[in-house]
Order: structure tokens, then C-alpha cells, then sequence
């Protein structure tokens, strides 16, 4: 199924922070913090301002992105976890 997101709208895929167990002891999913790093998977046409003109977006597909924690919605197509939300959202590119 693709996905396109509308205005300034992006759909971003989690990525996993590696894990490291320091004394065998394994955290429970319920207990792990949301990940804020992922990859932007599908961008909208931009903002529409009020004079009728489109803002062009920042960011592009493949962008490496830290958002806010808690931003955007959570969605799963196909047993896969993706959120979408606004570019304002998202906090820096990783390069």
C-alpha cells in the first residue's frame, strides 16, 4: 500500500535504537521509551500559506530525522509501524 501524505504531512518509519543489556538484565518492550529517530518514508506538497502559495518542504524521502517524542500518529500497514506528522515535528536531520 503507498502512502501519500497531504500539506506539510510526512510519514516516517522508527528506527530502533541499538539496545545495550548491562548485567544480562533485558528490558520489557512495555518499559523501553519510544524511539525519536527515523526515516522519512513520504512527504507532502508543502504547507499552503495565506496567500495561496505553497511552502517547498525541507525535508525529502530517505531523511534521517529526530522528532519530538511524543509527535505524530502511529499507524501499521502490513505489520509495519510508521507515524505520520507535520514537518514542524521533527527537530534536526541526521547527516
Amino acid at each position: 500500500m503507498k502512502l501519500k501524505p497531504l500539506g506539510d504531512h510526512i510519514v516516517v518509519k522508527p528506527l530502533e535504537e541499538m539496545e545495550v543489556k548491562k548485567g544480562g538484565i533485558i528490558i520489557p518492550d512495555t518499559a523501553k521509551e519510544k524511539p525519536s529517530k527515523g526515516e522519512v518514508i513520504a512527504v507532502g506538497a508543502g504547507k499552503t500559506l495565506d496567500d495561496g502559495k505553497k511552502a517547498p518542504m525541507e525535508l525529502k524521502a530517505g531523511d534521517k530525522v529526530i522528532y519530538s517524542k511524543y509527535g505524530g500518529n502511529e499507524i501499521k500497514i502490513d505489520d509495519v509501524e510508521y507515524l505520520i506528522m507535520t514537518q514542524d515535528d521533527v527537530l534536526a536531520i541526521v547527516e
